[in-house]
């Protein structure tokens, strides 16, 4: 997940930036006395290694499941399938578990509404896209190139701001995503140089970026439908989700793929298939008690050092070779992305201290 990241956690993101509060997250503040620095620093330590574990260890177990040479399994649409069947479970699960108090007890009641349903099958459609091209791209890219294969996520992020909402973008926050473009074109050159590129995996990079941007405008916009719950709203677009995965896999032939899969009575195949859908649920949760308990630019500055630290466990785990060019794209993408949170986190700090600042003005710093 580069900035943004995967699977469910834009949805998660947008919900806990835009205000309420989440009945699974420990709720901060209120009139007690602040816990200890310790305790706090121990806390927080905990949240960013908890944070990086699940999310490294999702990326790792769905490059498995798409490209194991082990496995050889081609049905990506399955796997993507069959992780959003398990998100709607586990929603539903949790709600049903509400009657048994904390921490359960906020959680709202879910029961499918068709005319709700229908009214979230757009951000359905821009989530479909964002998850299988996400799949689609780990499948064809090795790990360590994964996170500057879709790196332009910010960069949509500033484009369609400003041909959708007309919000224009700072000097300094443009200068940073022409850093990320360098680096980006600076990784597809030394992949080719090495003889590792994957033009494919590259097209549904660049699909994923601009689906993860057009997915969190599309939350904004259906959020109130579902009473602005990210819960109902999660439970929805994966039960949507899991429709539309239907026709695409009897299109794409994947029903007779899985019908000749040698593993597919095999226990530790949907052990594995169970873990990795778990991982794509937890990453959500996770993602807003980091918020939570940091902020939203700690937040975005721990994803990119876990993106580093992703880069270089990859090559360590598959015994990759790479060169200082290669090396430097990465650098420059992730360079890049610290450089774009740290700018806006400025502004955003300078426009909620300066209470003249005009309506736009606010919209433009908090793009």
């Amino acid at each position: 997940m580069s900035r943004a990241q995967l699977t469910r956690t834009g949805i998660l993101r947008m919900a806990l930036g835009g205000g309420g509060a989440d009945p699974l997250l420990p709720a901060e503040g209120g009139g007690g006395r602040r816990a200890p620095f310790l305790l706090r620093a121990l806390r927080i330590a905990v949240v960013v290694c908890l944070y990086w574990f699940t999310s490294i260890a999702m990326v790792f177990l769905n490059k498995y499941l798409l490209d194991s040479p082990s496995l050889r399994l081609d049905a990506p649409l399955f796997v993507t399938f069959f992780q959003c069947a398990l998100t709607a479970a586990l929603c539903l699960g949790l709600s049903l578990g509400a009657a048994c108090g904390p921490p359960c007890a906020g959680l709202p009641a879910l029961r499918l509404d068709p005319k709700v349903s229908r009214s979230v099958l757009p951000l359905s459609a821009v989530f479909i896209g964002m998850v299988t091209s996400n799949n689609l791209c780990l499948k064809h890219v090795g790990v360590a190139f994964y996170n500057v294969g879709r790196s332009l996520t910010t960069v949509f992020n500033v484009l369609l701001s400003y041909l959708l909402l007309k919000q224009t973008t700072s000097l300094y926050a443009l200068l940073a995503c022409g850093v990320i473009i360098g680096g980006f074109w600076l990784g597809v050159d030394q992949e080719g140089a090495e003889g590792t590129l994957s033009w494919t995996g590259i097209f549904f990079g660049i699909l994923a970026s601009l689906c993860v941007s057009l997915n969190a405008i599309y939350t904004k916009k259906v959020l109130p439908v579902v009473d602005g719950s990210i819960w109902r709203l999660t439970f929805y677009n994966n039960i949507n989700a899991c429709v539309l995965f239907f026709p695409l896999m009897v299109l794409l032939g994947e029903f007779r793929t899985l019908y000749h899969f040698d593993k597919l009575g095999s226990p530790s195949f949907w052990g594995m298939m169970t873990l990795g859908g778990v991982f794509g649920f937890a990453i959500g949760y996770v993602t807003g008690l980091q918020i939570k308990f940091t902020s939203p630019l700690t937040h975005n500055v721990s994803g990119t050092a876990k993106a580093c630290a992703q880069t270089v466990l990859a090559v360590i785990y598959f015994e990759e070779t790479k060169s200082f060019l290669w090396w430097t794209s990465n650098l420059m993408v992730l360079g890049g992305s610290f450089a774009y949170t740290w700018v806006k986190g400025l502004e955003m700090r300078k426009v909620q201290e300066d209470p003249n600042v005009k309506s736009s003005e606010r919209n433009d710093t908090g793009v």
